[in-house]
């Protein structure tokens, strides 16, 4: 390694490093420490009034993550070029839910809490209404500066492999097991009958359905998706216990009652059956969740002097 490789990489490790450091469980303690039980309050209202409201802003935090780092980018609305335009987050909402908790926040403490950690913060309490586990969530993220809807073009999607989704959680520093526990978030919300038209009416290309669906589930599921039908209505990703938040997503898999065909594909695969088998019948689901959901939120994070602050979330300052 010459020495302006090596002083390059030196720099981009302790920037890394440095940014990581600085995200800790009450971040602002002392600048807003109302800050968190504002989100509170604004996603448990939010969930009274639109209980879909919780797994919309899991999967909001989950989408902000896999591009452009855990920074809020996918709030910002600059055109039909934004990132949140981007067919990668078809049908992804939560951003008055954020911009209301910001908002309120912002009387108290301008200037002082991020968007992002925002996201982060009510993803965690949204888990928690559900019954889902309870956790500390790392604070202390700043907002990135970038929103670019070609940036969202390696989001996963719901016709890839197993092998295909490993690769792209391992490039978000995700292991195999924590793919498979992520996957986990289907145990609450709803898929849009337009991811499951391939599945059901041309699967591979054919006029057949796929293979892996229970034959005693298939009828169902067409009944409510029917082909040529409404593509915007929703199903839940759940259809045993989809109120709750439990390990049955990885039961539906095994026997043949997974929604999403990505859900499906991870037990024709060697490497990720064992770890469906492992939560199927085990009760560490819920903690182990919640590790990977800290894990994820330190993706590509901007903190210190990295980023801003903004003032409203839709907007760059």
């Amino acid at each position: 390694m010459n020495s302006v490789v090596f002083v390059f990489h030196l720099l981009f490790v302790t920037t890394f490093s440095q940014a990581q450091a600085q995200l800790k469980i009450g971040f602002y303690s002392k600048t807003c420490p109302n800050a968190e039980s504002i989100v509170k309050s604004v996603v448990k209202e939010a969930t009274l009034s639109y209980p879909r409201a919780p797994p919309i802003l899991l999967r909001l935090h989950f989408h902000d993550c896999f591009v452009e780092g855990c920074d809020g980018s996918i709030l910002i609305e600059n055109g039909p070029e934004s990132e949140n335009k981007a067919a990668g987050h078809l049908g992804i909402k939560g951003f008055d839910y954020i911009a209301k908790a910001k908002q309120l926040i912002e009387k108290e403490c301008p200037g002082v809490v991020s968007c992002s950690d925002i996201v982060a913060l009510a993803a965690r309490d949204a888990v928690a209404l559900v019954g889902g586990p309870v956790y500390e969530v790392e604070t202390g993220r700043r907002d990135g500066r970038v929103s670019d809807s070609k940036l969202a073009v390696f989001m996963p999607r719901v016709d890839e492999s197993a092998d295909s989704l490993r690769a792209k959680f391992k490039k978000k520093g995700l292991s195999n097991q924590e793919l498979i526990i992520l996957s986990g978030a289907h145990t609450i919300g709803t898929a849009a009958c337009f991811f499951m038209q391939k599945r059901l009416y041309c699967y591979n290309a054919t006029n057949n359905s796929d293979p892996e669906i229970n034959p005693s589930f298939l009828p169902e599921l067409k009944r409510l998706c029917p082909k040529n039908g409404d593509e915007n209505v929703r199903i839940s990703m759940d259809p045993v216990t989809g109120d709750r938040f439990d390990n049955q997503p990885f039961q539906n898999i095994k026997n043949g009652y997974a929604v999403l065909a990505s859900d499906a594909r991870f037990y024709d695969d060697g490497l990720t059956k064992p770890v469906v088998d492992f939560y199927a019948k085990g009760s560490q689901f819920g903690q182990d969740f919640a590790k990977a959901l800290v894990k994820m939120g330190r993706i590509d994070v901007k903190s210190g002097t990295i980023g801003e602050i903004r003032r409203i979330c839709n907007a760059f300052n």
